[in-house]
């Protein structure tokens, strides 16, 4: 996909036009589904115009220019990409990020990031490796061999912000794209010094049949990058598997291979709870799927912060291998991948997204694939526009004529492996009837009286250098800006001995990245992992497919015990899509919740709720915390 294509002798007849701009828009708008922003168009209607001026000064009218390129299955747009012949006679594609900065602010203890005003974004230099990376990874093989070159244009830029630009780029794998400024970018002493300085010196105009090529060539895994992941899933310890984990991982295989043979598609299911595995699982299947001979698997989870998760511990170069699943199917995904769907539970089923009683964008990803494992545990689904089932996935199969399997696992391995505390907290948060005392001693649970007692509990761990957070129910506003300093909204009232108090605290950041300015906030994804995370408050959302060692639990007024029965309170809720609803439907939504939330912590677990009388029922039913 891209927005204009064209020599860039071609381009220069139409950017400076209104006309063209306009064009360009309504092609933004059919083939991204929304309009461009309005600081989106105003940075074409500056660079664009620019850019072709100092191609043409660099000789470079005859070689073609494809403007806003899409990357398939990343969601990343490069700014330009020139395509011509090199010296070898090969296809030459030369990425250009383009950036109008004339300031922006660098800091050592962050070497890949540079703020821009409010904003912290990626070095220009390592955002155009990125894209070099991929069509590396992605495009060039052995049938299409393809020069891939990547330079930052900074049209605006004075030469002292280039140069600070280019200190840490120097430094690191950044360092291989040049980093261009308003003094580089005159055609002095030469055209031919300019397009070199470019990365196009020895550029050749190629044909319409050739860029044509370029744009139709399958985006599939190479061989390198295939064996590159299976080598670092391989050489983790964390994703060893054991016991039923391991069976569920033959059981697929087995209908991977059987599917291949008989070539007809190929559903298979793992189902289990908290901690029994499943991203273990699917990690451990990405690695094996990557020494298949022309593999093209795709790990896919609904979850933004468990994709963010595992990239970081497979590596960056997984990128594309390993994406989030919203609206749309990754691109590449054929009739020879196999997709393994983590947290299929979370899977959106929006009305809009549906004909009948399936989804449509995750009937059309069964459709497309090969064999599609989806890890499931409907007792995680804690939303309205959530919610698939075993039950619907057998029956799509069916009426699809996919084949079908399904694998259920049992073995707890988070709750230090005990079982009897994964039984406890699925009869705790039954609907109603009586739950069971705690009577286990292989798990560390307790009651916490107050606030500050799970405070006190968590720091005591943090500073034994050991993970511990506090979740909450989402029944505290969250207005907080997406950069600290954070508001401290999970506000509690409560009564100590020295009279009444208030216990306050902010929810986790927003952001999706790190500022530099507080490095001990660390961003949405990453709040569960990262030093600073338990001084906030994570919700469901943020915590739903992460461990940590010792996990605090802030029962909100949403769900209140009443007698042998729960009873839900959406109107207590902050939550926009879940507090319109009747309280008999929210009432699963907001057990699911805090089962979720009761069920990650690896070592141990307090509970507090800040209704009195859920408090007095839950000491019935758990020891107090002790120092």
């Amino acid at each position: 996909m891209y927005l204009y294509g064209g020599t860039v002798a071609e381009a220069a007849r139409h950017v400076g036009d209104e006309a063209f701009i306009a064009m360009v828009k309504r092609r933004f708008t059919k083939v991204f589904g929304m309009a461009p922003s309005a600081e989106e168009v105003r940075s074409w209607r500056r660079s664009w115009p620019t850019l072709v001026a100092i191609l043409r000064s660099a000789g470079l009218d005859a070689v073609h220019l494809l403007l806003e390129y899409s990357l398939p299955a990343t969601g990343e747009r490069v700014d330009a990409l020139l395509l011509g012949r090199d010296a070898e006679g090969r296809l030459c594609a030369v990425a250009i990020e383009l950036k109008q900065w004339t300031h922006a602010y660098l800091s050592p203890l962050r070497p890949g990031m540079v703020r821009i005003n409010a904003r912290v974004v990626q070095h220009p230099a390592r955002q155009v490796g990125g894209y070099v990376h991929y069509l590396q990874q992605w495009v060039s093989r052995d049938e299409f061999p393809l020069t891939i070159r990547g330079t930052v244009v900074l049209h605006d830029a004075p030469p002292e912000l280039i140069a600070a630009l280019r200190a840490p780029a120097e430094h690191g794998p950044a360092g291989a794209y040049p980093v261009l400024g308003r003094d580089d970018l005159s055609p002095q002493p030469s055209p031919q010094a300019l397009a070199h300085r470019l990365g196009c010196a020895d550029l050749s105009p190629v044909g319409w049949d050739d860029v044509e090529r370029f744009l139709r060539v399958e985006h599939r895994p190479s061989p390198a990058l295939l064996a590159r992941t299976k080598e670092v899933i391989e050489g983790r310890d964390a994703f060893a598997l054991i016991g039923n984990q391991d069976l569920a991982r033959q059981e697929v295989l087995h209908a991977v291979t059987a599917a291949r043979e008989r070539g007809n598609k190929s559903i298979v299911v793992v189902t289990g709870g908290p901690g029994t595995g499943k991203t273990v699982i699917a990690c451990r299947l990405l690695g094996d799927l990557c020494q298949q001979p022309y593999g093209n698997p795709r790990l896919l989870s609904p979850s933004g912060t468990l994709t963010r998760q595992v990239r970081r511990t497979v590596g960056e170069h997984s990128r594309g291998l390993i994406a989030t699943f919203l609206d749309k199917i990754p691109t590449g995904i054929t009739d020879t991948s196999v997709v393994l769907l983590d947290e299929a539970h979370r899977a959106r089923t929006y009305p809009d997204h549906q004909q009948g009683a399936f989804p449509v964008t995750l009937g059309n990803l069964l459709q497309r694939a090969a064999v599609t494992v989806l890890f499931l545990d409907e007792r995680q689904i804690v939303r309205p526009t959530e919610g698939l089932t075993l039950q619907q996935l057998r029956q799509h199969a069916q009426a699809s004529g996919f084949s079908f399997a399904h694998i259920d696992l049992v073995s707890q391995f988070r709750c230090n492996g005990s079982r009897a505390y994964q039984h406890w907290v699925d009869d705790l948060f039954q609907p109603q009837g009586p739950a069971s005392t705690w009577e286990g001693n292989d798990y560390d649970l307790a009651f916490a009286e107050d606030p500050e007692q799970l405070e006190q509990w968590v720091a005591e761990h943090i500073r034994g250098g050991r993970t511990a957070r506090m979740t909450a129910g989402f029944c505290w506003t969250w207005d907080s800006p997406s950069t600290p300093p954070l508001l401290p909204e999970v506000e509690i009232p409560w009564k100590s001995p020295a009279g009444p108090r208030i216990w306050a605290r902010p929810w986790n950041s927003r952001a999706d990245e790190t500022t530099h300015d507080h490095p001990g906030v660390p961003a949405r994804p990453f709040w569960a992992t990262d030093p600073g995370g338990h001084d906030q408050v994570g919700c469901i959302y943020t915590a739903q497919g992460m461990e940590y060692a010792y996990n605090a639990v802030i029962m909100g007024g949403d769900l209140v015990r009443r007698g042998e029965q729960w009873i839900a309170r959406p109107e207590k809720s902050q939550d926009p899509q879940l507090r319109r609803l009747p309280a008999h439907r929210y009432l699963q939504y907001a057990l699911n919740t805090y089962r979720v939330l009761a069920t990650r912590g690896s070592q141990g677990t307090r509970i507090y709720s800040t209704d009195a009388v859920t408090q007095d029922y839950l000491q019935t039913l758990i020891r107090p915390y002790s120092r």
